[in-house]
């Protein structure tokens, strides 16, 4: 009993971490940097509409049912065995989930910003 009392503490702790990083919002400046960098470096190999490439399509359609905290994972520590690198030595979880929210969201959206 205490095992499963300590998981669904656990678990509630990251959950909840989890959305507070997903609530942040980066700064202005920081949010039109990071725009730049998903359109140019994520572009370089998904494509500079992020229609895919070398790695898959990032458009909302092809994003849809994917779990956001799974995305995170892949943009901060990258995909093992392929040409995806890791980002968490320049974007924290908060502006990992950000861009995550923004590529479901679609980037036409973010010229009405």
């Amino acid at each position: 009993m205490a095992d499963s009392t300590l998981a669904m503490g656990a678990l509630a702790g990251a959950l909840l971490t989890a959305a507070a990083a997903a609530a942040s919002e980066p700064a202005p400046e920081r949010q039109e940097l990071l725009i730049y960098r998903l359109k140019q470096d994520c572009g370089s190999c998904h494509g500079m509409t992020l229609k895919g490439g070398l790695g898959p399509p990032l458009l909302p359609a092809a994003l849809a049912g994917k779990p956001d905290e799974q995305l995170v994972e892949v943009i901060l520590n990258g995909t093992p065995n392929t040409p995806m690198p890791p980002w968490g030595f320049e974007l924290n979880r908060g502006e990992a989930a950000w861009l995550v929210r923004r590529m479901k969201e679609g980037l036409d959206h973010e010229a009405s910003r």
